[in-house]
């Protein structure tokens, strides 16, 4: 490899990093923009209610006919008027969270996290549901047949507690309402101590002469809008429906793909409709909601997503309920866990559920860097340190690969005086120059490629810590020292920044490059400097590796430096 080659290719290492944040933020800035609400016009007096969109219809029943009181293409109409805002509701309270349930359908409307700070306000809860004139992010269930109750069902409240007791494991919600043709229908959403699963069940009793064959339906409906501002010089988190089943496992289903398969109901559907396994979720950054049927009996179920009116999308499942004989009580029951990206609860939690944690194309790397981070926390109490010493444990196994480097980037300094001869000797003959210099480097063994590598391997271990702290819910406004308390964010006070500016400075000076155009030796030694600006956009907490990343790399160099001084002392000395 020539030098020109080894010019070449530090300059494309640094500008394809340079390059891959660029592409992030573009990403981001030129994102398409969330649909804008509209309000649906009122109806005309006289004129028959629209069947709404938000109540789905499995496939697999038979479309109804026009003189039964289903709506209109086989969406059975709502039993009582439609769901709003301010309709009345019902406080539950548990150790982790506060939620809100209308009384018109039991749509869980607000889940406030005690646990778990606002972005903008730390003296409030963080809602992952929640309804407001702003925002629309809520949990919804009901059935599907002539009659039943759905979410837009005006219920009952039935007496009972309202809050977790001391010593309690669980408290009870029960809604109840009646189909006109006497069926009883009880709404039961269970609330645990120390678990943000939340059992939602429904209970009917068939007053009929003739068997019920019914289909339940767990959804949630969102705007498409982010929970907090992003940054356009950071990559926007997803935000949107996600669906598991064993199949196809994973699948993000974006907004913009439900857009497509509702002007194109013909389009191929980009998961799997029909499964007996698996869940369907909402995830934003660092929470997620999700419906969770349970597989082990292998329950048939069908997954929807659906373009609503106003903005908002929806995303569910639909799983039967089986036959109920008259007289008798059948049961479905969906737990709905609604909480943070905490990677070892959702693992337990439901298969595929902590794949909702996304490291991007460095998960490979990235799940092992938070494997460790997390070990050191529990021993450490604080992610700032455990970071730090994590830095020193990477720094540690690529120690053999640093101290090759600092030896050639070391030799390349004690050399530079006859480079410079060399350079003003050819200055009008580029080639010759290029021979001469690779004579030296094999005469003096230097590897003038040497001091790429570690750049080589420390990118991929940068960009997977830059998306741990991105995506992982447990640094999110985790302390470190005094002015920095979440290392999730950018340094407030821009310490860390010019601190890393400082060190990427002295480590240029510290580590010749093997550049002799002046032009591409200034980049060289600019482009660590500009990298501090980037840096300022950046979660303190990759600040913080970087910076400690340069300090142990400037006492490596500096150490190799003054070993190599005196071993040329000492072999000038042989000499004479």
């Amino acid at each position: 490899m020539t030098v020109m080659d080894t010019q070449r290719l530090i300059l494309f290492v640094i500008f394809t990093f340079s390059g891959f944040m660029l592409w992030q933020a573009w990403q981001q800035e030129h994102a398409p923009p969330p649909a804008v609400v509209q309000k649906a016009a009122a109806p005309a007096p006289g004129a028959p209610a629209a069947v709404p969109k938000d109540l789905p219809v499995p496939s697999t029943v038979p479309q109804p006919a026009a003189a039964t009181t289903a709506g209109a293409g086989g969406v059975p109409a709502a039993s009582g008027a439609p769901a709003e805002a301010g309709s009345p509701h019902v406080t539950i309270k548990t150790d982790l969270y506060t939620a809100e349930i209308d009384t018109t359908g039991g749509v869980i409307s607000l889940v406030s996290l005690i646990r778990h700070r606002d972005a903008t306000d730390r003296t409030k809860p963080y809602n992952v549901l929640q309804r407001t004139a702003d925002r629309t992010f809520v949990a919804q269930a009901g059935l599907i047949g002539e009659g039943l109750s759905n979410h837009r069902t005006h219920y009952e409240v039935l007496p009972g507690p309202r809050e977790l007791a001391p010593g309690v494991d669980s408290v009870q919600l029960k809604l109840q309402s009646t189909t006109p043709n006497g069926d009883r229908i009880v709404q039961v959403l269970t609330f645990h101590r120390g678990t943000y699963l939340i059992d939602v069940a429904f209970e009917l009793t068939n007053a009929g002469a003739a068997p019920l064959s019914p289909h339940a339906y767990f959804q949630f409906t969102r705007d498409t809008k982010h929970a907090v501002a992003q940054s356009s010089m950071t990559p926007a988190s997803y935000v949107g429906p996600v669906i598991y089943e064993d199949k196809d496992k994973f699948k993000k289903v974006d907004f913009g793909e439900i857009d497509k398969l509702a002007a194109d109901p013909s389009r191929k559907l980009p998961y799997q409709k029909s499964a007996d396994n698996g869940w369907v979720g909402m995830i934003e950054h660092y929470f997620v909601a999700a419906w969770l049927p349970s597989d082990e009996a292998k329950t048939p179920r069908e997954f929807f997503t659906r373009k609503l009116d106003n903005g908002l999308y929806a995303a569910g499942v639909i799983v039967p309920m089986g036959t109920i004989a008259p007289g008798a009580t059948g049961e479905v029951r969906v737990p709905l866990y609604v909480g943070p990206q905490d990677q070892d609860v959702l693992a337990k939690t439901a298969t595929g559920l902590d794949l909702v944690v996304d490291y991007g194309i460095f998960t490979v790397i990235a799940a092992p860097l938070f494997w460790l981070l997390k070990f050191l926390h529990g021993i450490l109490g604080n992610w700032g340190w455990a970071i730090i010493v994590m830095t020193i444990m990477i720094k540690g196994a690529f120690y053999p690969l640093n101290a090759t480097a600092a030896r050639s980037m070391g030799k390349m300094k004690l050399i530079a005086p006859k480079m410079k001869a060399l350079q003003a000797q050819y200055a009008n003959d580029k080639q010759q120059l290029q021979l001469k210099m690779m004579e030296m480097y094999k005469t003096e063994k230097i590897n003038p490629l040497g001091g790429c590598l570690p750049i080589l391997v420390q990118i991929p271990v940068f960009i997977a810590l830059y998306w741990v702290l991105l995506s992982a819910v447990e640094l999110r406004q985790a302390p470190w020292i005094l002015w920095i308390h979440d290392l999730s964010a950018p340094d407030p006070y821009f310490v860390l920044p010019v601190l890393y500016a400082i060190s990427a400075y002295l480590q240029v000076k510290l580590s010749p490059t093997p550049i002799s155009d002046p032009v591409q030796a200034k980049v060289m030694q600019i482009m660590p400097i500009a990298f501090s600006v980037l840096f300022i956009f950046f979660p303190s907490g990759l600040v913080l590796y970087w910076l400690v990343n340069n300090i142990l790399q400037i006492a490596q160099q500096w150490h190799v430096n003054r070993m190599l001084e005196r071993e040329a002392a000492e072999k000038a000395a042989r000499r004479r």
